[in-house]
């Protein structure tokens, strides 16, 4: 998978080539990273790449032709053609489905706005697709452009340490979507509280029912929006509903 990311900031994306997880995976060649600045793409002293917007109001906006002048770079020096990602607040919510599909796909170009905004003409001529965070502000696409990727590589094979640890992830399908159950490790004991004696039966039966109690009361009492979503999917079994009237009683 190579990712190719737009953006004014382009040290602000180190954390996931050089660091954890995705720093190794992009060591050992499973994904690559590549940074345009649009600034290189311009062509006058200032490297001018955005100006007051028509109509007047506050702030600033990207201007769409150096944007465009590095989109084609980016193009001409992809082997594979890639879905345009604006990262936006108007875009669709990033979500556990949508780091699977750019996980197993050959990659995206994601462009990072700044400012007020991205001059409407790139977007309806370039953009693909429009992802968000949440329903919330941010400065620029940056940050939101490394928790897409970061989800995405932890997904793909080899990644992780070991194989099936995404499996367990909180909103995975072979979980129903539904949040992780809680986790322990050495000490037995720690602040005069045990680790749940069901985790050191090593009986994996009872193990794997503990846990998926605990997803599904943990994702009730946090969650409910996923419960729902999971039930009406047909994802909950009999045993799932059964325990889930246990808590409300």
């Amino acid at each position: 998978m190579r990712i190719d990311v737009i953006t004014l900031f382009p040290d602000a994306l180190g954390v996931v080539r050089d660091s954890g997880v995705t720093g190794r995976a992009h060591h050992q060649g499973i994904w690559s990273l590549h940074a345009w600045n649009p600034r290189d793409f311009t062509h006058d002293a200032h490297r001018t790449v955005d100006d007051r917007p028509y109509g007047g109001g506050p702030g600033m906006v990207m201007m769409a032709e150096p944007l465009k002048q590095t989109l084609l770079a980016i193009e001409a020096d992809r082997q594979h053609p890639a879905p345009v990602i604006l990262l936006s607040p108007v875009g669709k919510r990033f979500g556990q489905s949508d780091a699977a599909r750019l996980a197993s796909s050959a990659g995206a170009i994601f462009v990072c706005g700044r400012y007020e905004g991205v001059d409407q003409r790139f977007i309806d001529e370039c953009v693909d697709e429009q992802w968000s965070l949440g329903d919330f502000v941010l400065s620029g696409g940056e940050i939101a452009a490394l928790a897409m990727i970061d989800a995405a590589v932890r997904l793909m094979p080899g990644a992780l340490n070991h194989g099936d640890s995404s499996l367990q992830d909180s909103f995975q399908d072979s979980i129903s979507g539904l949040l992780d159950s809680p986790h322990y490790t050495r000490p037995e004991v720690c602040w005069d509280q045990p680790v749940p004696a069901v985790l050191l039966s090593g009986n994996h039966a009872n193990i794997a029912r503990w846990r998926r109690e605990r997803s599904l009361e943990l994702t009730a009492n946090n969650r409910p929006d996923l419960l729902e979503q999971a039930r009406n999917q047909g994802l909950l079994t009999k045993n799932d509903e059964k325990f889930l009237a246990s808590l409300k009683k």
